[in-house]
């Protein structure tokens, strides 16, 4: 039932930052469990970060630790990726998707709704 829609991409220098937007409707983001993904051109799927429906979060992937965080507005229905330090290897397509409950990463392909997906492009 519930629809997401990625926003806040864009074209950045490397060392920049981005906050990227997933807002949900037709169901409150607040009753799923929210994971980041990206895809590089080229590259799998590779799992970003998690947050539970309070806004803690249940895994960040090492490539990213440091630099990214998650966090919700479920007033809003929306849950960000503040996105720091950005590296040229941090270019891709960022989906965010929704699930019931945590489940491991791999698993969430055929099991979860789905974003369209935001671009984020870090030059240098």
């Amino acid at each position: 039932q519930v629809q997401l829609v990625e926003s806040g991409g864009g074209l950045v220098q490397a060392g920049d930052s981005l906050r990227l937007s997933c807002t949900a409707s037709g169901s409150p983001i607040s009753n799923y469990v929210i994971g980041w993904f990206r895809q590089a051109p080229g590259k799998e799927r590779e799992f970003v970060v998690a947050s539970d429906r309070n806004g803690m979060t249940i895994r960040l992937a090492n490539s990213v630790k440091g630099r990214f965080n998650i966090s919700r507005a479920n007033a809003q229905n929306t849950v960000f990726l503040q996105a720091d330090s950005l590296k040229p290897d941090d270019t891709a397509v960022y989906f965010c998707a929704a699930r019931s409950a945590w489940a491991n990463p791999v698993t969430w392909t055929d099991r979860a709704t789905w974003g369209q997906g935001t671009q984020v492009t870090v030059s240098s």
